[in-house]
């Protein structure tokens, strides 16, 4: 399906099952993290455990996404996402009303947040097989466009449900989307069995599929994890997903401190969000599948460049400004999406998308940690500007692999 068109990946009812889903999933999410926020601080009045409790269910994506990822690839893919959504309502319930001490209530979403990798692994190893071709990037585009909507509809719907029903409330909400979305999966999917199953053969020197199902999940996950990474091209396109948006994120982290933690800081964080959406739409939509590759670096530069005018203290309209513009870069993931799916065995897809993801949120999680760092000691705004050029930095550092045909030079097999 080269040259596809959003009519024709929307005509796609896999894909439709897949993209309702998600947005339930990722609003849900939203409002469930607001909630529980919500309900540990006015148990407790504690803004650290408030905190704690907002960043809890992105904490295990980083022992997750080391340990577990190759059930993605040893267990039916629908039968792992509706999991996923049975999982989410439990936990929802659970927390919501069943009086749990506030660690409890942190040790649950810990815990069941570990196998959160494992079923979006699952989701995203299925895109391919639903959207071949160039109408995978495009619906890849359009997952990213419906993640910004509904983050920021779950965040507004989440207030709304906070000030009309109390976060126990919320949390209700959450659960009655998972189930839905549950209801949704397993009727409109098929089943497919595992991954690691259909198909095994040996790929290089190694045997990655049905030899290798019966061994331990950890060291199944290990064991894949390094071998990927080992691999020039997919390291190297991993990499370049990663680091780029490492720096965004801490720049995106001292938005807050930056205008003093007014409101204004939440117009400067909706805009970048807004910047997101339109740049995935764009060039999605009106990029050809080689134009969309050869705008991979200039984007990711792209990225970087206008953090750097913090430098000059902006207020708030410009701030949304120049926050717009660089989040519009992160459509650069877009041109390296065809070369990482062929660059990785059909047998461990799963367990490649989902290195791919945990990787991506650990490096976010870093970069906040490491440009709040800096912002204590030289000032947020000066510290946005680094971060920024860092960015430029680590793209140029990276034109390699986010040029046209970077990573198609020969690698170890996997």
């Amino acid at each position: 399906m080269n040259g596809a068109t959003f009519g024709e990946v929307f005509a796609v009812k896999k894909f439709r099952v897949l993209f309702g889903s998600f947005a339930l999933l990722v609003g849900g999410d939203s409002i469930k993290m607001l909630a529980l926020s919500v309900l540990v601080y006015a148990r407790t009045g504690s803004a650290g455990l408030s905190a704690a409790a907002y960043m809890a269910g992105w904490l295990p994506f980083i022992v997750g996404g080391l340990l577990l990822l190759s059930l993605a690839d040893r267990l039916p893919p629908r039968a792992l996402m509706v999991t996923g959504e049975v999982v989410r309502a439990v936990t929802c319930l659970l927390l919501a009303f069943a009086e749990l001490p506030v660690w409890a209530m942190l040790a649950l979403v810990l815990v069941t947040g570990l196998f959160t990798p494992v079923f979006f692994a699952a989701r995203a190893a299925m895109l391919p097989d639903v959207l071949p071709g160039d109408a995978f990037v495009l619906g890849r585009s359009v997952l990213n466009v419906a993640s910004a909507s509904a983050q920021i509809a779950g965040l507004a719907a989440g207030g709304a449900f906070l000030a009309i029903a109390g976060p126990s409330g919320a949390l209700a909400t959450t659960a009655g989307l998972a189930a839905v979305a549950a209801v949704v999966l397993r009727a409109g999917l098929p089943y497919r069995p595992a991954r690691g199953t259909v198909g095994a053969g040996t790929v290089g020197a190694g045997t990655v599929g049905a030899g290798t199902v019966g061994a331990g999940t950890v060291r199944q996950t290990l064991r894949v994890n390094r071998r990927l990474l080992a691999d020039g091209r997919v390291r190297g396109l991993l990499l370049a997903g990663w680091l780029p948006c490492v720096f965004l994120a801490g720049a995106e982290a001292m938005v807050v401190p930056y205008l003093g933690g007014q409101g204004q800081a939440g117009v400067v964080l909706a805009a970048a969000a807004v910047g997101m959406a339109v740049g995935e739409f764009a060039v999605g939509r009106f990029a050809a599948p080689g134009l969309r590759e050869r705008l991979s670096f200039p984007l990711a530069v792209l990225l970087g460049v206008p953090w750097v005018g913090f430098a000059l203290g902006p207020g708030m309209a410009w701030a949304a400004v120049l926050a717009a513009v660089a989040t519009a870069g992160l459509s650069y993931q877009l041109g390296l999406q065809r070369r990482f799916v062929e660059s990785v065995p059909e047998e461990v897809r799963g367990q490649a998308f989902g290195l791919q993801s945990s990787g991506l949120m650990t490096g976010q999680a870093a970069g906040a940690a490491l440009v709040g760092a800096l912002g204590e000691v030289i000032a947020p705004g000066p510290a946005i500007a680094v971060a920024g050029g860092a960015g430029v930095l680590v793209a140029l550092a990276l034109a390699g692999v986010l040029a046209p045909g970077g990573t198609r030079e020969a690698a170890p097999h996997l």
